[in-house]
């Protein structure tokens, strides 16, 4: 099979695997235990993947809090953070995000503004609907433009004196176009507001630097970069007082600094800091791999009839290609089902699979749903995996 679908997930490197091994055999030990070497050990390799992960993105390793995934670090960062500002500053009650989020972006927001809710939260229905709860939040989903990115003026306009928070998708998802961070952070600070970005696609792609680029907070997971599935990380930049404290999404223990109770999954914390170091000490080789890869492919794809790349051919995640096969009787679901034995790939997120995107919508292409593939490409393929897929679609 080619695969080439590495932005639902990458394959698990072989040196990660190895890596991971032993504390699925004989080093089981539990971390959080103190007086034996099994425990001891199992310590020393989680604070060693700690670093591994802060090394790849420039930071402190007790800035790094493992999670489960990129959408428990975005839940805990963005619930997190509007409670400690409003039960230590009181400063207001106002989140902005766009509306080419990733699902656990604006599904936390929709949760914090009363438009979803929970079912333990309907003591009563009506019409049998639960009745809205109203969390105090006033949340701001701001337009972006045709390439799915948001526009400086735009952000800085919606900021009021009660915004508290801002999250903004630093590669998208969907499209791959890039929003410019750095920009963005410094309209947050000119206003003190605090500032979220979501980096799962961009971490191991990118060459990342909290301290060239200072978020507040960020998400990103293993599984993007080779490594496994079921760990990730939130960044949460420290002060001269260390970790500022907020609200911990899973109450427990006293795992990583009492931010997130659970006993810790030793195995692919390891494997994640595996993945990390692999993904620093590969990265020019990597970066050097895919531009020469994405200007090849732009190319063979901009020469075809009827097929036209979506987002920001510039600004955009090295790899992921998002295209609109306009063609009579295309439609992306039954042809990914013909081609499943043979090529991977998807029609968008896989987080929103089965559902019309949110993102095409945004950016006033909803009409093509139906019509777009997203292509996403490893340093495992060469443009003749992807030729051979745009040869299948040039023949329909």
């Amino acid at each position: 099979m080619i695969y080439l679908d590495n932005s639902a997930t990458t394959p698990v490197a072989q040196e990660v695997f190895e890596a991971m091994i032993p504390y699925l055999t004989t080093e089981y030990g539990n971390p959080s235990g103190k007086y034996y070497e099994l425990a001891i050990r199992a310590k020393e390799a989680v604070e060693q993947a700690r670093i591994n992960v802060a090394n790849l993105i420039n930071a402190k390793p007790e800035e790094i809090i493992f999670t489960s995934g990129a959408t428990e670090s975005t839940n805990m960062i963005i619930k997190g953070v509007s409670d400690y500002k409003k039960y230590y500053e009181k400063k207001g009650n106002h989140i902005i995000t766009t509306k080419v989020e990733h699902k656990a972006t604006i599904n936390t927001c929709k949760f914090l503004n009363g438009e979803i809710y929970s079912n333990s939260d309907a003591t009563f229905l009506i019409g049998g609907k639960p009745l809205k709860v109203d969390r105090g939040f006033e949340v701001t989903f701001l337009d972006v433009n045709n390439c799915g990115q948001i526009e400086i003026e735009d952000f800085e306009d919606a900021i009021k004196d009660k915004t508290i928070l801002a999250s903004i998708i630093w590669g998208n998802n969907e499209i791959g176009s890039l929003n410019d961070i750095s920009t963005l952070y410094q309209v947050c600070k000119n206003h003190s507001v605090l500032f979220h970005t979501d980096a799962t696609q961009v971490v191991g792609k990118l060459g990342i630097d909290v301290k060239d680029i200072p978020v507040d907070f960020m998400s990103f997971s293993a599984h993007k970069l080779y490594g496994p599935k079921g760990i990730g990380a939130a960044y949460i930049k420290s002060d001269d007082y260390g970790i500022p404290p907020f609200s911990a999404l899973l109450h427990g223990g006293e795992q990583e600094s009492g931010m997130r109770g659970s006993t810790l999954a030793v195995h692919n914390i390891v494997g994640f800091g595996k993945a990390a170091e692999i993904a620093l000490r590969e990265r020019e080789a990597k970066n050097k791999f895919y531009k020469e890869l994405d200007e090849k492919i732009i190319k063979i794809i901009s020469d075809l009839p009827n097929i036209k790349i979506i987002g920001d051919l510039e600004n955009r995640i090295p790899g992921v290609y998002s295209i609109i096969v306009d063609k009579k009787d295309f439609n992306n679901e039954r042809f990914l089902k013909k081609i499943g034995n043979r090529i991977a790939l998807s029609s968008g997120s896989a987080c929103t699979a089965g559902q019309p995107s949110h993102v095409l919508k945004a950016i006033g292409l909803g009409e093509y749903t139906g019509k777009v593939l997203r292509i996403s490409v490893s340093y495992l393929v060469n443009e003749n995996d992807i030729g051979e897929l745009l040869s299948i679609i040039n023949r329909l």
